[in-house]
């Protein structure tokens, strides 16, 4: 069976965010996937930046970490998001390259990619769902294969689960509240495992 290509695509200005990916890329990695974490480009002004002393130290601590570039999505048999959510909507810093995939998306090399998506906010209801949601609007326009966690298994029903995808609680510290680990694994590996069937052309 040839190795599913994950690509974690991930926006994050304190850290959250990228603490997820990290989580998930571990997780792919058990499941036997080849895993790019890349995020997307930042577009805040440095000035900004530098006001606010956690935001300039999360952009130093992954100076490191690629960009994300439209040809990774093509590279990728399956690719999950990771954003904040931006008054119940995605990071402005995703949605910029999610318009730069036009040129793909024209060519069909976006079709039938297996997607998820997870998120944070600073309270349990701060439109984590919706922003989860508004996301997969694009990949149905995509035309990729979405691949929600759903109730399937109990790390759902913990802290960070719920149907659409993991979703973090954020603390006044910046701490994520609870335990996500396992909603986050989870969602992974049912990721690899579709694009896995997707890939190899097996059913379920």
């Amino acid at each position: 069976m040839a190795t599913v290509n994950l690509a974690i695509v991930y926006y994050s200005s304190t850290g959250t965010n990228y603490k997820m990916a990290q989580m998930a890329a571990d997780a792919a990695k058990q499941a036997g996937a080849e895993v790019r974490v890349l995020k997307v480009q930042e577009l805040a002004p440095e000035s900004v930046i530098a006001s606010n002393p956690a935001w300039k130290a999360h952009v130093e601590e992954t100076k490191h970490i690629p960009v994300v570039t439209p040809e990774d999505i093509v590279w990728a048999d399956a690719i999950l998001f990771s954003t904040p959510t931006r008054f119940g909507n995605i990071a402005s810093q995703m949605k910029q390259f999610l318009d730069t995939t036009g040129g793909i998306w024209f060519q069909g090399k976006t079709a039938n990619k297996v997607v998820s998506a997870m998120t944070s906010a600073q309270n349990a209801h701060g439109g984590q769902e919706m922003t989860i949601l508004s996301l997969y609007t694009t990949m149905y326009h995509w035309g990729a294969i979405v691949v929600a966690p759903g109730y399937t298994d109990q790390s759902i029903f913990a802290a960070g689960g719920n149907p659409y995808g993991t979703s973090a609680t954020v603390d006044q510290n910046g701490t994520i509240t609870g335990d996500i680990s396992g909603a986050v694994a989870h969602q992974t590996k049912r990721v690899v495992t579709v694009a896995g069937w997707v890939k190899n052309g097996l059913n379920a």
